[in-house]
């Protein structure tokens, strides 16, 4: 990371016997040890954070994406049977506006007499 090589470390370890003293140097390389390791868990969790919504950022565009193509497919249903009913509909006034080719059956004159008015012919018994 910081690419320190051991001469790096060993210069660093005498300047800071020199400036903390023999009796304080153990303490003193554990709080910055400690210091480094807070610095590097904070940093870890702000990555995984980062990667994190990174992530659901790409998952809302994807999500995004598929719901703007089922309104599309929606909207193209919808369309599609409005005019079929337009269609249908057209059709029936149509049918309703032009004069039937079928006649209808008279109905039966009320003088005249019907078949259940006529009396039963006699049978011949022998």
């Amino acid at each position: 990371m910081f690419d320190i090589g051991f001469a790096e470390l060993l210069l660093i370890g005498v300047v800071g016997l020199l400036v903390v003293g023999p009796e304080q140097l153990p303490g003193a390389v554990r709080t910055v040890l400690a210091w480094v390791n807070r610095f590097r868990r904070s940093f870890d969790q702000i990555r995984t954070e980062v990667r994190r919504e990174l992530h659901n950022d790409e998952i809302m565009q994807k999500l995004k994406a598929e719901s703007r193509q089922l309104e599309q497919q929606v909207r193209d249903t919808t369309q599609s049977v409005e005019h079929e009913l337009q269609a249908l509909g057209a059709d029936a006034s149509a049918s309703l506006q032009t004069p039937s080719t079928t006649t209808h059956p008279q109905k039966a004159d009320p003088a005249s007499p019907q078949e259940t008015d006529l009396p039963d012919a006699p049978t011949k018994r022998a």
